[in-house]
């Protein structure tokens, strides 16, 4: 059975303990990307989505809508492969203690938000896909 984001955001809520929604947003965000670029496949099948406050997982955040910090969302971590969960621990170690708005203002600087956001005006919604080869691509050249 595929991993799902909340399964990835299980874990990640497990190892840091209540955390707020946007940098968990991020946090999965960043899973995603450096799974394509250290295990050449995708960590979960979750669409990824260019918000006006970046990088999105809608599934995610379905389930911590209403919460500012999340503590459960009701994932399975232990549907993570071993290279998954090195995946993540290493995501975690990296951006794992910067701050919400520290994760904000990164990944609206970086390429494959902004390649997917050039539609729409800076304010506008939107539900673009970030595409994982762009993701891949724009990760695997840090």
């Amino acid at each position: 059975m595929k991993t799902r984001a909340l399964d990835v955001a299980e874990y990640i809520l497990r190892k840091l303990g209540p955390t707020p929604g946007m940098k968990l947003q991020k946090l999965v965000y960043y899973c995603q990307a450096w799974s394509l670029v250290w295990e050449d496949r995708t960590i979960y099948d979750d669409r990824i989505e260019a918000w006006v406050g970046g990088p999105a997982i809608p599934r995610l955040f379905e389930v911590h809508r209403e919460e500012y910090m999340v503590e459960t969302v009701s994932g399975n971590p232990s549907k993570l492969s071993r290279a998954d969960v090195e995946t993540v621990e290493a995501v975690l170690k990296f951006y794992g203690d910067k701050s919400s708005q520290w994760l904000y203002d990164v990944t609206l600087e970086e390429d494959p938000w902004k390649e997917a956001r050039k539609p729409l005006k800076p304010w506008e919604r939107g539900s673009e896909e970030i595409k994982l080869a762009y993701m891949a691509e724009y990760y695997g050249s840090l």
